[in-house]
């Protein structure tokens, strides 16, 4: 399989990586404009009830990209867009002013517009919203395909919650319980891949139905032979076991059946009936109210403790539904990879994209569990740091969404996924990730991370001793772009050692870690003992959409 995983913005990354034309299916669950901060939960490993990160924020303003994408836009830059979504971009520009929501707007409106570009003329878009916004990002996705030849399919209502966490006593509104799922086709003349999907029958419709059952055991139910009518299907008319009727089949196809065993008179001059037989059939047909897939809840197996995490199940309906084996899915906003996971799982070639050093990390842990090493080794990477030049760029990028991501990618590099960023502000915001270190069967303790891209200099390992006394850690590591002077390795020296008791080593208190040697010298954080912080996710196994129950008591 050709799976491959971007870590940037996906804007760049669909106009200068993705060949036009290539992808079977999209889907994508972007940020709502909802107005939040969303937080990574950690694994409760150390001292405190709970650890968290921001993943990323969903709060939007006016700001300069917001003013570049409305000038590419309403100029038509590249002559990219279709005269309905400049139109419509100006219009909404009239209407909302320059604010959050048309900045939002602006940004889904470039990305969704590269999608189409990059879709098979027979491939299918999923965009996975809620009623914050989508009636606007309707406009959009009809400004974009529409004009092109494509059309609007279906719009999914996934009842994602009940109304417990909407709904309380006084409220002024009826509970918000749904997500909105917009499916559009690229080209509306051409037949899109659509495998239709099925739940299986409840207990209550087989008893009323399905009540009769054969020697062996076999349910069934009686179907009318009986035609309607001549009309303008042309239903025979003949006799058949003593009743004329207009009939279903042809005189030789109901004494074929009748020969099989499948028809059935329950007395003489009665009208025949047909045997349907219950494992002969495909279930219910699901149309497009999705109530029967609840959302991660705190207990579900696949829980990762990332904000937004959507059910493998739900993903499973929409890939099974829209693609077959061996094709390309693409998710732009792949966040904590169920997307990756599934398509993964059901033989389907991938490429995900996320501009967060964390969802990279969550994604390459969550398919090395699941799948294997070398099912993650052969992955195509693209836009994670490999060498100098390239962690340089990534640290001196003047992107606002990516002032952290250096930090981030340095912490979860060295400890190979098993520090917890911190995102604290206040006196401790020099630390940039904690992890913890096994030192019996029922304690821990805590080890810090700083992260400099900067001029250092002795200052900053005096700065980290109190920092590092402050968080009562054993040990703490600062990672450094550039190279460490003597001073700064002779404060080091001077903090001491840590005795750790398990092997009965001394490790220096504080260290000293370069880019470099992470880089060129694979050096990595390898305390033999510490504790994993991201939750893994059970692998789902064999799980079918007929095997699914109906359950709409749920909750987020």
């Amino acid at each position: 399989m050709n799976n491959e995983l971007y870590y940037g913005d996906n804007l760049e990354v669909l106009r200068n990586k993705i060949e036009k034309d290539s992808v079977d299916l999209c889907y994508i669950d972007p940020p709502f404009n909802s107005k939040r901060n969303y937080f990574q939960i950690y694994t409760n490993v150390g001292k405190e009830d709970q650890a968290q990160a921001q993943a990323f924020i969903d709060t939007w303003t006016w700001n300069m990209l917001a003013e570049q994408a409305l000038r590419e836009i309403s100029c038509n830059e590249n002559g990219r867009y279709t005269t309905q979504t400049v139109d419509l971009m100006k219009g909404l520009y009239a209407v909302l002013g320059a604010g959050g929501l048309l900045s939002y707007l602006l940004s889904m409106t470039q990305r969704v517009n590269e999608i189409q570009r990059v879709l098979k003329p027979t491939g299918s878009f999923y965009l996975h919203c809620d009623p914050t916004a989508s009636h606007y990002l309707k406009l959009v996705l009809d400004s974009v395909f529409c004009p092109r030849g494509g059309d609007y399919v279906n719009e999914i209502s996934w009842r994602r919650t009940n109304t417990k966490n909407d709904y309380k006593q006084g409220a002024q509104n009826w509970g918000r319980v749904r997500d909105v799922i917009f499916t559009y086709t690229k080209n509306a003349n051409l037949k899109r891949t659509f495998n239709q999907q099925f739940t299986k029958y409840s207990d209550d419709y087989l008893e009323k139905f399905y009540k009769h059952q054969d020697a062996d055991g076999r349910r069934y139910t009686l179907s009318d032979l009986a035609a309607p009518g001549a009309g303008s299907r042309g239903h025979p008319s003949y006799e058949f076991m003593g009743v004329t009727r207009f009939w279903r089949y042809n005189k030789e196809k109901m004494e074929l059946l009748l020969q099989e065993g499948r028809i059935i008179q329950s007395k003489h001059g009665a009208v025949p009936r047909y045997k349907r037989y219950l494992d002969e059939m495909s279930g219910v047909s699901i149309c497009d109210d999705w109530g029967d897939i609840p959302s991660i809840q705190a207990q579900s197996k696949e829980r990762l403790g990332y904000p937004t995490q959507k059910p493998e199940a739900l993903l499973e309906r929409i890939i099974q539904a829209s693609s077959n084996e061996g094709d390309v899915i693409l998710d732009a906003y792949c966040g904590c990879g169920t997307t990756v996971a599934v398509a993964q799982r059901l033989n389907r070639n991938w490429i995900g994209i996320d501009i967060t050093y964390q969802s990279i990390a969550v994604i390459l842990k969550r398919v090395k569990e699941k799948f294997g090493a070398e099912v993650a080794d052969a992955i195509k990477l693209s836009g994670i740091p490999k060498d100098m030049e390239s962690a340089r760029a990534l640290a001196l990028k003047k992107d606002d969404r990516l002032r952290k991501e250096f930090e981030k990618w340095a912490v979860l590099t060295y400890t190979n996924n098993q520090a917890a960023i911190n995102e604290k502000k206040g006196a401790d915001k020099g630390i940039d990730g904690v992890a913890y270190i096994i030192t019996g069967n029922h304690s821990s303790e805590k080890v810090v991370f700083q992260v400099k891209s900067g001029k250092v200099g002795r200052g900053d390992i005096a700065k980290l001793r109190g920092d590092q006394a402050r968080e009562q850690a054993v040990m703490a590591f600062l990672i450094t772009l550039n190279d460490p002077t003597k001073d700064m390795l002779d404060e080091a020296l001077a903090a001491g050692i840590y005795h750790y008791p398990l092997l009965h080593r001394d490790y220096p208190c504080i260290q000293i870690v370069t880019i470099r040697d992470m880089l060129e010298q694979k050096q990595l954080f390898d305390f033999p003992h510490k504790h994993d912080v991201l939750k893994p996710s059970e692998l789902v196994i064999e799980e079918t959409q007929n095997e699914l129950s109906f359950n709409t008591n749920n909750e987020e």
